[in-house]
């Protein structure tokens, strides 16, 4: 699963928001089911900046997010981001050994109900 998260970050703040990304995936690193993680800035402009993460499985995700030192390290900044949809799972990837198509696991249903329906 795929988590990717947009920041905002004015010209005074970057190496602070630099310092504190680095952490942020630091921390999430060292949870099970972490597989990579970037940080990214957009050439276009300058001003916003991304955090990318993947992980195994959705379960481990959010399971990363509930311990105490992602709690510490990381979920502040994290919250600070552009309050968009973040977490997507990955239907086609290509990697040098070929292509893998993956099923989509939302529920075919899952446009017309929600929690508490």
């Amino acid at each position: 699963m795929l988590v990717l998260l947009r920041f905002r970050v004015n010209g005074g703040g970057i190496d602070a928001f630099l310092d504190r990304a680095r952490t942020a995936v630091e921390v999430l690193g060292a949870r099970p089911g972490f597989i990579r993680g970037q940080v990214g800035r957009a050439l276009d402009d300058a001003a916003l900046f991304t955090i990318e993460l993947e992980f195994d499985q959705v379960g481990s995700y959010r399971r990363a997010l509930s311990s105490y030192e992602v709690k510490m390290h990381a979920v502040q900044l994290l919250s600070q981001a552009i309050d968009e949809p973040s977490a997507f799972e990955v239907l086609h990837e290509r990697t040098a050994a070929g292509a893998v198509d993956s099923p989509s696991s939302l529920a075919p249903d899952h446009d017309t109900f929600g929690v508490g329906q």
